[in-house]
């Protein structure tokens, strides 16, 4: 008991006697806790744990900490005054503020909140102001779906406010949600009308060329695309909707296919040469990086520590800077180069106790991460999200080792979130690859009910025709019979010309209902297939 009063006077001792700056943020307790004072941006939490031995080593460690935290801070600072769309700094933000409410280091913590407070609060009024640009789009998008007979010009409006929905700002998801709802029930509304408006009037082959045209042009747009794995897709749905449309006018229809197939046909060679150029740069990567392993795996086992770690950080810079390799030895080849690496940081950390804090460090950051991708695993903005997501991974691989007190939970927490979000973009993905069939399925239906309504009206027809017929051949004689005569021909030459007219739609009809069986039987056997596996995540 003794010893430990001595102890606790000694410690106190070297407190009072301590100078350095930044002490007035600090404070120790009695158990030899050195606490970050409590202040109106953060609360009191612990930074270090002293004894009389270490008191000198570790608060000098913390100081020399906070000029990184400042750096950090700055960096964010940097990015903001430079950039000309600031909510895409939202995540940068909100990880920041994780950082600097975790971190370990000694300083004035409260000035550097308040200046993240700060962005926090600007993003806040640069959301709502996108907010109110969304709102303004939305009720210009409802007024259009009203009384509106402007069909093509209303339709192309439509299209361009998606297009600048799209280009809109940041808006947290319930919001946007309720937004992008009443713009899909407008749009909903406005084609509704214009579907019944073509049906009234009769005009299904405009309306299919109108169908086309857009088809067309949205390959045109994809055929420039490098998002391979999204526009093959995209394109697989394109071909499925051409099919799905009806007959259009001859000479546009086979111009429009021409067009079709000369942007598809762009898109699938730039793929494969794409894909031809990877594998060979893959396969002289992989030679690159397996000499950089052999260097790895010579200076293991130094004990220079500054030089050695200096060549570490070098090597890793090479292995960024190579880029990919075949996708069955990229783990293999990590693994090696990992293993070689952390055979030296291993030691290094034996050595050099006070690394304790870099560690606690990246713990804080990966903190910051797992926040960030807690958030983004609820996004329905697919591709903004991968991005980020992945930008996350990136991060996550950049910051190194977190004490291994946390070191499962905060990564199984972080690749779960990660998990959870792919999941539900491949949910997503398969309600729209639904949503297309259940299209083919009402054309099929359709079609056949159109056909049925022919042939009942041709019977009927036909029925007519025999009455007039009969009629004419029991004409009784008379003053009148000549004009009843002329009179009874003339509905049997219109009798005839309307048989023959429904005659030549049904023979149509029934070639679009065949195709349409054709198409039908061929997606039954495809779903009767084992479904091939899926494709890893980016």
């Amino acid at each position: 008991m003794n010893s430990d009063v001595t102890a606790v006077d000694a410690l106190k001792t070297w407190w009072d006697n301590a100078d350095f700056n930044g002490k007035e943020f600090c404070e120790v307790k009695e158990n030899g806790d050195l606490v970050l004072k409590k202040t109106e941006s953060h609360k009191e939490r612990t930074i270090g744990t002293l004894t009389p031995e270490n008191a000198a080593m570790v608060t000098r460690a913390l100081l020399e900490k906070f000029p990184e935290v400042e750096a950090r801070v700055d960096e964010v600072a940097a990015e903001w005054n430079a950039s000309e769309d600031r909510v895409k700094l939202i995540g940068k933000v909100s990880r920041l503020k994780e950082y600097l409410l975790h971190t370990s280091a000694i300083g004035d913590f409260n000035r550097l909140l308040e200046k993240v407070t700060g962005w926090e609060q600007t993003l806040h009024e640069l959301v709502q102001n996108n907010y109110k640009v969304k709102l303004e789009l939305i009720e210009k998008a409802e007024k259009l779906s009203e009384e509106n007979e402007h069909w093509k010009e209303t339709t192309q409006e439509l299209k361009e406010m998606v297009e600048q929905w799209k280009n809109l700002g940041y808006v947290e998801k319930e919001r946007n949600d309720a937004l992008w709802a009443r713009m899909e029930a407008a749009r909903n509304k406005f084609f509704e009308r214009k579907r019944q408006h073509h049906e009234d009037q009769e005009k299904e082959m405009l309306q299919n060329l109108d169908l086309k045209m857009e088809i067309v042009e949205n390959a045109e747009k994809y055929a420039a695309s490098e998002d391979w794995k999204e526009a093959t897709e995209y394109f697989r749905q394109l071909m499925d909707q051409w099919k799905a449309v009806g007959r259009t006018i001859p000479e546009k229809n086979e111009e429009l296919w021409n067009r079709f197939i000369l942007a598809q046909n762009n898109f699938f060679e730039r793929k494969r040469a794409h894909f031809e150029a990877i594998k060979l740069e893959q396969e002289a990567n992989y030679a690159l990086k397996v000499a950089i392993i052999e260097k790895a795996e010579a200076i293991k086992d130094s004990t220079d520590w500054s030089k050695t770690a200096q060549a570490y950080a070098g090597l890793m810079d090479e292995w960024k800077s190579v880029g990919r390799v075949p996708i069955e030895k990229a783990d293999e080849l990590w693994n090696q180069f990992n293993e070689a690496k952390e055979v030296f940081f291993s030691n290094r950390r034996q050595h050099q106790e006070v690394l304790r804090i870099t560690l606690e460090d990246n713990y804080a950051q990966k903190l910051g991460l797992l926040k960030r991708a807690e958030e983004l695993k609820h996004s329905n903005q697919w591709r903004e999200a991968t991005e980020e997501i992945n930008e996350l991974m990136n991060e996550w691989k950049k910051i190194g080792p977190v004490p291994r007190e946390h070191m499962n939970t905060v990564w199984e927490q972080f690749i779960t979130a990660r998990k959870f979000f792919f999941e539900r973009k491949d949910a997503d993905r398969e309600r729209r690859k639904q949503q297309v069939e259940k299209q083919f399925e009402h054309v099929f239906s359709k079609t056949e009910n159109f056909l049925h309504q022919l042939k009942t009206e041709l019977k009927e027809e036909e029925e007519r025709l025999a009455d007039f017929r009969n009629a004419l051949d029991n004409v009784t004689p008379g003053n009148k019979e000549e004009e009843l005569r002329n009179h009874l021909n003339k509905l049997i030459a219109q009798c005839e010309v309307k048989i023959k007219h429904k005659q030549t739609k049904m023979e149509e009809v029934q070639v679009q209902l065949e195709e349409l069986k054709t198409k039908k039987t061929r997606k039954d056997q495809e779903k009767k297939q084992p479904a091939p596996a899926p494709e890893p995540e980016a």
